[in-house]
């Protein structure tokens, strides 16, 4: 019987696996439906774009962030890269990349996040910043991030501001908020936390109740960033205090984090931005079986068709994963053959876009991109006997609801994370 028990159990894995491994059909014709990423094409009334990534551990989607900017400065008018990453941490690349503060490398690691300590992202900061050093005020770009998973940053960004407009309240918010930091914030207990929430809101509503008074110490600008500050380490105090609810809360305020960037920008004329993140994040039909609803999804129903996401596939991925078990970064790989990807595996380019309304054009295409499919998506948590299951590196979702149009890499490389 158990004998019986083990061969149905290994012939269910086994056709789990070899579904994972099976190949679709190419369309014919498919190089009509294709552009370089550099002859991309965002409609016009598109204020927001997004790019996800199907792994945050692949040198081609690293690349992509610079690739996709490039082109969208050049022909979108483009000012603005958000990434999924520590608001605080990246007003730090943002100084860099405008001042020259330190170094590339040193600015990216205000990040403190494994998956941005990269050769390639280091490339993306260094690049932006001889942009910027290139042209006149009116055409330099602005860095963010739109993440509130850290403290430092922002906790020194509020703190620096009260050193500036009132010394008294430096002094006591400096006291109360000692215990706060990246290094110690995960061994904060329920009642510090509780009182970490009643500290900040009381910044808060200090900052609210004085604007006209600190502004006349400092600047609009420096007033709207600190309270901005302030907000983002409230956010990372509700986390942990609503741990059950973390990735539900944590896409909401992402959503509320990318408004305010986009109406803060809007006053510096910079009506169009960049986002770049996680597949997960960017796509329009919370489709992760994780249940939560995503910053997309959100987007979607905030602006509409001028929000319009580009997702990423592969077919096959050599990635490097961080187990979080073990803390170790290992490469994994793994492949993924779905109609979209398996339609244009005949063509010659290993990286290329599909506008899935060009693509529209196309009869096969049209019902190709129409129809629910499992595509790419992996986190930066991996494990060996993940590859086995399909469902732990996908997301069953129609990808021309998902994304409107997506940029398939047919072969992508591993990143070496510097830590």
């Amino acid at each position: 019987m158990l004998n019986k028990s083990y061969l149905v159990c290994a012939a269910i894995l086994l056709s789990i696996f070899l579904a994972g491994c099976s190949s679709g059909k190419a369309v014919d014709n498919a190089e009509s439906y294709i552009s370089t990423v550099d002859a991309m094409d965002i409609p016009d009334h598109v204020k927001l774009i997004g790019l996800g990534e199907a792994t945050h551990g692949n040198v081609e989607f690293q690349e992509l962030k610079k690739e996709v900017f490039k082109t969208l400065i050049k022909h979108e008018n483009v000012r603005v890269f958000v990434i999924e990453g520590d608001f605080g941490g990246g007003q730090q690349i943002n100084e860099f990349i405008l001042h020259g503060n330190g170094t590339a490398e040193e600015a990216v690691n205000t990040l403190d996040y494994g998956i941005y300590q990269t050769e390639q992202m280091v490339e993306l900061v260094q690049w932006l910043h001889d942009y910027n050093a290139s042209v006149n005020e009116q055409e330099k770009v602005y860095f963010y991030g739109n993440d509130m998973q850290r403290y430092n940053y922002s906790k020194e960004g509020v703190l620096k501001y009260y050193k500036t407009v009132n010394q008294d309240a430096f002094k006591n918010y400096e006291l109360k908020l000692e215990h706060v930091s990246n290094e110690k914030m995960r061994e904060l207990t329920t009642e510090q936390l509780n009182e970490t929430k009643q500290t900040i809101d009381e910044i808060i509503l200090d900052l609210q109740s004085n604007v006209a008074a600190y502004v006349g110490k400092s600047t609009k600008e420096m007033y709207t960033f600190a309270l901005q500050y302030a907000q983002i380490m409230k956010q990372r105090t509700q986390l942990f205090l609503n741990d059950k609810d973390y990735m539900q809360l944590r896409d909401e305020y992402l959503t509320d984090n990318m408004q305010w960037i986009m109406q803060f920008e809007a006053t510096r004329g910079n009506e169009k931005v960049f986002f770049n993140g996680h597949n997960g994040h960017i796509e329009k039909t919370s489709a992760s079986l994780a249940g939560y609803k995503s910053m997309g999804n959100y987007l979607d129903e905030l602006y509409g068709d001028e929000y319009f996401a580009i997702g990423t596939d592969f077919i096959e991925s050599n990635f490097q994963s961080k187990n979080s078990s073990s803390g170790d970064r290992k490469n994994y790989k793994v492949k993924n053959h779905n109609a979209l990807v398996d339609a244009f595996k005949e063509v010659e380019s290993n990286i290329f876009y599909v506008d899935f309304e060009k693509a529209s054009e196309s009869g096969d295409l049209e019902e190709i991109v129409s129809k629910e499919q499992k595509m790419a998506n992996i986190g930066d948590d991996f494990r060996m006997w993940y590859k086995f299951l399909k469902m732990f590196y996908t997301i069953e979702m129609t990808p021309n609801e998902a994304y409107d149009g997506i940029i398939i890499v047919k072969e992508a490389t591993p990143t070496s994370v510097k830590e």
